[in-house]
């Protein structure tokens, strides 16, 4: 028995680190004994580590046969032998075709070491196997020898990192790398992918930075826990912004349906009677969608030469697709989502909608969704403080009656500029408004690692924060320490903050009106100051400034 048939395939997810859903598959392959590695060096002195490598990648694709065939599936093969892609395609298109899968739903994953291939021959190999519709992945970036130049060069359609450079999410060194990958994928229109992801901590950060998926025997273990599907869309949404997101139905179009069961005849005929229309359902007894046609593909298919005698009898589903499918309650952020992460493909399809019991009740045109997302996006924009392009009065007020509504503790602070109206009546109002830049862009530096934080400009001088209680402490520090001036003129800061705990208030207009008394108290102490008060007391502390009796209070811990 050869050692590639004493070979196991396990399946691991990707998962998008926006919504937790599966997006594709890895075929890993798992030898009866030892590793992959060691499987590898036996081959390699052996003189067969290409021949062993492709017929790993063949035996991946025939064990992918018990797989959902929708799931695109990624294999793995190394540099080495995707630059001899004759011999590749010699044996992977014939297994191909037997396992029925389209070449365009396999990614081969390309991986080091890349020193053992000539990169001419590389990027030859990878024209070859994209020109017969594979798509390509660079694997082992930031953890094999994969050459900058390369990166470019062949313009993967997927990038996949290692985690380790995310062993500590608050280095700004390797947060300036994965940054920079990503930067380099959204140029090139690529996808980045995490590998070996530990940690929930790990997906957080992901998700902020823009990287798309991310997998590991983590994930692949928990891959059915709601909460860590929740905690990831916590962390695509943390942006609250005063515009409600557009619904799926805001855009919904009837759909047009035809039983499973229908001939290409059939749906040639109704999509000629139709031309307003870019596809159709097929959907069965219950009117559950089980396929979806796109025009342009199904004619490209039925309308060329010998097309109509080829398949005009024969079922229509031969040459559909498994739909794309989104929740009638879902958002338009979400339906983007869900395009974003599918086929490259498929990215102009129709999206079906379902209610409740499975049964399509329309179809919306991710186009259509976009203009609507764009539309949201201008009049967000137009909510925005234009000195500081930061949110309003509105998006705090959304945001303070969320965590009430979720029974959240949580800390509302007002900052203010003391004496403002003498820096614009000495200065002017230009002195001014870069004063005012000056503070947003701090604070909004302050908090960018501070996940729970909400900053808002709510009119000349004052910003409001929304803080988690122990990110105050944080943030005062950085506000208070600096010694803030404008051309020369000192300028000194008050901080009132109020300590909200569950169901100590029951609005944003309750809050801000507890609020408004502690902010006359901040103003009232000498210098930089800080003061702090929870709702139903009268106690009210000093915690950075000077009292009356001029005894300075250093900053303590908030508790």
């Amino acid at each position: 028995m050869s050692a590639t048939q004493e070979v196991s395939f396990a399946f691991q997810p990707l998962l998008s680190t926006r919504t937790g859903r599966v997006i594709a598959l890895e075929a890993l392959p798992v030898p009866s004994t030892g590793n992959i590695h060691g499987l590898f060096k036996a081959a390699s002195r052996a003189g067969q580590l290409t021949q062993t490598d492709i017929a790993l990648a063949g035996h991946a694709l025939l064990a992918s046969e018990e797989q959902d065939p929708s799931i695109p599936l990624h294999v793995n093969i190394l540099a080495s032998t995707a630059a001899r892609t004759d011999d590749l395609l010699h044996y992977l298109l014939p297994v191909l075709r037997h396992t029925g899968r389209h070449s365009r739903d396999v990614v081969l994953e390309i991986g080091p070491p890349f020193c053992q291939a000539r990169r001419a021959d590389l990027l030859s190999g990878i024209a070859k196997l994209r020109a017969e519709g594979f798509r390509i992945a660079l694997d082992g970036i930031g953890d094999g020898d994969a050459p900058l130049a390369l990166l470019a060069e062949a313009a993967p359609d997927m990038f996949k990192i290692h985690s380790k450079m995310l062993t500590n999410p608050d280095d700004p060194a390797a947060a300036a790398m994965l940054e920079a990958v990503v930067r380099l994928a959204s140029r090139t229109e690529a996808r980045v992918t995490a590998v070996n992801v530990t940690n929930d901590n790990q997906l957080v950060t992901l998700s902020r930075l823009g990287v798309r998926a991310a997998q590991g025997e983590y994930l692949a273990a928990s891959i059915d826990d709601p909460k860590r599907t929740q905690a990831l869309a916590e962390a695509a949404e943390r942006r609250v912004t005063a515009v409600k997101p557009p619904q799926v139905t805001d855009f919904m179009h009837p759909a047009l349906m035809l039983p499973a069961t229908a001939t290409a005849e059939e749906v040639r005929a109704t999509l000629a009677e139709r031309p307003d229309i870019n596809g159709l359902v097929l959907v069965d007894e219950a009117w559950r969608p089980q396929w979806s046609i796109d025009r342009s593909r199904f004619l490209l298919i039925v309308a060329g030469p010998y097309g109509h005698a080829l398949h005009a009898k024969r079922a229509a589903a031969r040459h559909a697709d498994k739909p794309l499918l989104i929740d009638r309650e879902a958002t338009g952020m979400e339906l983007l989502e869900l395009v974003g992460d599918t086929d490259w493909e498929r990215t102009g399809d129709d999206v079906v909608v379902t209610d409740e019991s499975g049964r399509c009740v329309g179809v919306v045109r991710a186009s259509d969704v976009i203009r609507g997302v764009a539309d949201m996006k201008v009049e967000q924009a137009a909510s925005l403080n234009p000195l500081t392009r930061l949110p309003g009065t509105d998006a705090v007020a959304r945001e303070i009656d969320r965590r009430i509504s979720d029974g959240q503790m949580f800390v509302i602070a007002w900052l203010d500029v003391d004496s403002f109206k003498i820096v614009n009546d000495s200065l002017g109002f230009a002195a001014g408004d870069d004063l005012i830049r000056t503070f947003g862009r701090t604070i909004t530096e302050a908090s960018s690692k501070m996940p729970n934080v909400m900053v808002g400009h709510v009119g000349g001088d004052d910003f409001l924060l929304v803080t988690e209680l122990d990110e105050i402490s944080a943030l005062a520090g950085v506000l208070l320490d600096t010694q803030w001036s404008i051309e020369g003129m000192p300028v000194t800061v008050s901080l009132a903050s109020l300590v909200c705990a569950v169901n100590s208030v029951s609005s944003y207009r309750e809050a801000s009106a507890l609020l408004a008394p502690l902010k006359k108290q901040a103003k009232s102490v000498p210098g930089s100051s800080w003061v702090l008060g929870r709702p139903g007391s009268d106690r009210i502390d000093v915690l950075r400034g000077r009292t009356a009796r001029g005894q300075t209070h250093a900053q303590q811990p908030v508790a």
